[in-house]
């Protein structure tokens, strides 16, 4: 990438802006640098953090835009990130309905920064917003992370569902289940409703469950297709969040007695050997109950 000024393997045919420095060595890409933008998968951001940690100023502000709850521990990023660099420190999160690639290629795009210190989201809003790519501010990074890691795990039941060629009409169900679902964990964890329903929750949904740039969704067209979950890795070449986070869902949800019928199908298929026919199957032969109760 310092050679050629392109991430051939991600984001091919894209050259890097003129003011973007590739740094191979995180010391010096630290050197001089208050405000830090942390972009990795959920199951490294304990150990990015605390290479971090040593390398910080006192004034050092950190961002991450990870989605997904911590594997072994249940835990969300901004608690994973108050255990490693305490809790005085200015963080946020950002996060929404954003694909790379649109991004790179300057096409309009929102999405949500949430920050524990106004200042810090109202600032880091300004800086990385231009003519094409709009950051809204918010004060609830519970509601803003729940929504990113829950969206992966439902958008591999879409997949799934278009892969069977089941048709619009469920593809719609299991959208607007699922952002119940979604609401029901949040709530329960502490975040906003409204944040549910915004760029974080169900914009971020909508995008990974109907478009094939998803990871998340494309796993879930393998394996309807008759592929292993490491046949459609091996596949897809990237990390798919929602395998992983499946699994911590599915815990969190029983810790708290929160009903969460279509990510558990989703857990059996991908842990348990489920077939995606048997798991429709069995959300269809649920009692049936209120739309709105809990």
């Amino acid at each position: 990438m310092v050679e050629e000024r392109e991430n051939k393997r991600y984001l091919p045919g894209i050259s890097f802006p003129d003011n973007l420095t590739v740094c191979p060595d995180i010391a010096d890409c630290l050197d001089g640098v208050r405000d830090i933008l942390v972009v990795v998968p959920s199951h490294g951001l304990r150990s990015t953090l605390t290479t971090l940690l040593p390398m910080l100023g006192d004034d050092s502000r950190v961002c991450w835009a990870t989605k997904g709850f911590e594997l072994h521990s249940g835990k969300m990023p901004d608690k994973v990130a108050a255990e490693v660099l305490g809790d005085e420190r200015p963080m946020a999160v950002l996060s929404g309905p954003t694909f790379a690639k649109e991004v790179a290629e300057g096409l309009p795009t929102a999405m949500t920064i949430a920050s524990t210190d106004e200042d810090f989201g109202r600032e880091l809003a300004a800086m990385i917003s231009d003519e094409n790519f709009r950051a809204y501010t918010s004060d609830d990074l519970i509601g803003v992370e729940v929504g990113g890691a829950i969206k992966n795990v439902l958008a591999i039941g879409a997949g799934m569902c278009d892969g069977l060629e089941f048709g619009a009409n469920a593809r719609v169900a299991l959208i607007t289940r699922g952002l119940a679902e979604m609401m029901r964990l949040g709530v329960a964890l502490g975040a906003q409703p409204a944040t549910m329903m915004g760029l974080a929750g169900m914009g971020d949904l909508v995008l990974t469950c109907t478009d094939d740039l998803s990871r998340n969704r494309r796993m879930g067209l393998a394996l309807a297709s008759g592929k292993s979950v490491d046949e459609a890795k091996e596949e897809i070449q990237q990390v798919v969040e929602g395998v992983l986070a499946a699994a911590a869902v599915k815990e969190v949800a029983e810790n708290l007695s929160i009903e969460m019928p279509i990510c558990e199908q989703v857990y059996r298929i991908l842990y348990e050997g489920a077939s995606p026919r048997e798991a429709v199957g069995a959300l269809m032969s649920r009692e049936l109950k209120s739309e709105n109760s809990k």
